[in-house]
């Protein structure tokens, strides 16, 4: 009988409530479970409704999981927004960008099982609103690099969709094992370590092709002050 009572109680909400409802029972079952062995009746058990109520505002269980991969891209855009739109300066920006991708798979790396494994490598990926949303996601740092080129900070002869390919390419490798629940990685490190490497590998060559070490050792100062905004930002 209580559960009876708490079906209708659910029903009577607004169709955004049960949406949203279904939507966070479905992300926890599917990190928990992984795709394959999610059932849409564990889903709707969770949300406290029936199963066809669910196939009201889903067509089916894929459409569920896009569902929740397109809410955790934007959920990841809005969150980052307005420390991003703070930082000043090239390295403090890559390092931004950098730094809370890696964090956002260090707090979700069920999620990022999911949209890795289940949704990206589908045919039709490319056709999809996730496809979209994760470009507009990694926009930044090709417009970090573009910007930085028209500043005369950058190089202009690079590519900037080339250095956002290996940006989030190697974040994806590096993160590897701990998204297969095999290691772990150093958050602080490994963000500091990528935004060294790629802001070096963007800076003009000195004149007569002298190395630039000299401005290359100016990067550990910034890194203190960069850590020292991220922790204001994250208090």
């Amino acid at each position: 009988m209580a559960q009876r009572a708490t079906k209708r109680q659910v029903n009577r909400l607004p169709p955004e409530q049960r949406i949203a409802d279904i939507m966070r029972s479905a992300r926890e079952v599917f990190t928990e479970k992984g795709y394959s062995e999610s059932l849409i009746s564990d889903i709707a058990e969770r949300a406290g409704v029936v199963e066809g109520t669910i196939y009201r505002f889903f067509e089916n269980k894929r459409d569920l999981l896009q569902r929740v991969a397109e809410a955790w891209y934007v959920e990841m855009m809005e969150a980052s927004e307005p420390g991003f739109g703070a930082v000043q300066g090239e390295w403090n920006r890559i390092h931004y960008v950098v730094y809370s991708h890696l964090e956002a798979l260090q707090r979700d790396p069920g999620l990022a099982r999911l949209v890795f494994h289940e949704l990206r490598p589908d045919p039709h990926y490319r056709s999809t609103r996730l496809f979209e949303l994760n470009r507009a996601y990694t926009r930044r740092i090709a417009d970090i690099v573009r910007e930085g080129a028209a500043r005369g900070v950058f190089r202009a002869d690079v590519s900037p969709s080339l250095v956002r390919d290996m940006v989030y390419g190697t974040i994806e490798h590096r993160t590897w094992a701990f998204l297969r629940n095999e290691g772990a990685f150093d958050l602080e490190a490994t963000a500091r370590e990528i935004t060294n490497i790629v802001y070096g590998g963007l800076l003009p060559r000195a004149p007569g092709g002298a190395p630039r070490d000299e401005i290359l050792a100016r990067l550990d100062l910034l890194t203190e002050r960069v850590d020292a905004v991220a922790q204001q930002l994250g208090s």
